[in-house]
């Protein structure tokens, strides 16, 4: 397998990441052990989860992914494991976190209290990436990264991140990072897909210049790729539930996810899978982590089973012709998801 470094971090990590989101919301304990084991038996040494999670967040089970990850890591040599967490965003923002009293903000107090309980919760003494799930538009970044500068230099965290951010808040922080000489982002997680590809309008050169590395979440694009949406009248999966929801936010994630314009790419790019022999979740997972400003793509599963697919994207490379005419797609359909 080939390794690969985030940004110019000494993290070492396997090209496929597992991502923890749906424990225990869409799978016991068990099965997300059973996740875990497979992914860890397969070679992938980078696992990413949040304090918020499971998703979507609830107050009352806010954490509880990070406690199942935390069990099944005293299961493993814990320096065999490159472990990712994140600290909830600012409630400034499109979202308020049921964390803290949903005052969260991305300051000295917040990130502080953050860090100590996914510590608890994960049963480490230190978290090798840890991660702004999203910005703050209001608290200075130069405090933000202070505050995670105090968490490196205590050997709590060994490297920081950004995720859900923009161009311009990433070369802020950098710029703050570099002029006060503190800890910088080694990583940006964004969404990253083939039906979602905005990251490459701007923030890929940013990363490239600036040796940054993109998690992509999201590859299969919240498995609409996987072309079960595709199907007529489904019931079943994430965004049919969403579109029957109370919640006016997750009605508009799915539609922005499953709409006229993602159905027509997705159906494309199931022809392109099947002509090159392979499973489009394979292909899909292997797309996005086919980038130079790539480390590691993030991939989910609710049973064991559904890893095989995106884990046959570990070692593969796509063709000159699969990936053009990939790109084809996108030029006839731009920007599905908006």
């Amino acid at each position: 397998m080939q390794y690969r470094y985030i940004g110019h971090s000494g993290l070492r990590v396997s090209p496929i990441c597992l991502g923890t989101m749906t424990f225990p919301g869409q799978c016991d304990e068990k099965e997300a052990f059973a996740i875990m084991d497979k992914a860890y038996e397969a070679g992938v040494n980078f696992y990413d989860t949040a304090e918020l999670y499971p998703v979507p967040p609830r107050a009352d089970m806010a954490g509880q992914t990070e406690e199942i990850v935390g069990r099944w890591l005293r299961t493993k040599p814990r320096e065999s494991v490159i472990l990712a967490t994140k600290v909830a965003g600012a409630a400034s923002g499109w979202f308020v976190p049921p964390v803290r009293h949903g005052l969260t903000a991305m300051d000295r107090f917040h990130i502080e209290r953050a860090v100590e309980g996914s510590l608890q919760r994960l049963q480490t003494d230190y978290i090798d990436l840890y991660q702004m799930h999203w910005p703050d538009t209001v608290v200075p970044i130069e405090e933000t990264m202070e505050a995670f500068e105090r968490l490196v230099q205590s050997g709590k965290v060994r490297y920081i991140g950004t995720s859900n951010d923009t161009a311009y808040g990433t070369a802020k922080a950098l710029a703050a990072s570099h002029y006060k000489g503190l800890v910088r982002f080694e990583s940006i997680q964004n969404n990253f897909s083939l039906l979602n590809r905005r990251f490459m309008d701007e923030l890929a050169e940013l990363c490239r210049r600036e040796q940054i590395s993109l998690l992509p979440y999201s590859p299969l694009g919240g498995g609409v790729l996987s072309g079960k949406y595709n199907q007529p009248n489904i019931t079943e999966g994430r965004f049919a539930d969403y579109f029957k929801s109370p919640n006016a936010r997750q009605r508009l994630m799915a539609a922005r996810f499953v709409n006229e314009k993602s159905l027509a790419s997705t159906q494309r790019y199931l022809t392109i899978a099947a002509d090159a022999g392979l499973d489009p979740v394979t292909m899909a997972a292997a797309w996005s982590k086919q980038h130079d400003f790539v480390a590691s793509t993030i991939i989910g599963a609710t049973h064991a089973e559904q890893l095989d697919a995106s884990l046959a994207a570990m070692d593969l490379e796509l063709g000159d012709d699969v990936m053009k005419a990939c790109d084809e797609v996108h030029a006839d359909i731009l920007y599905p998801m908006g």
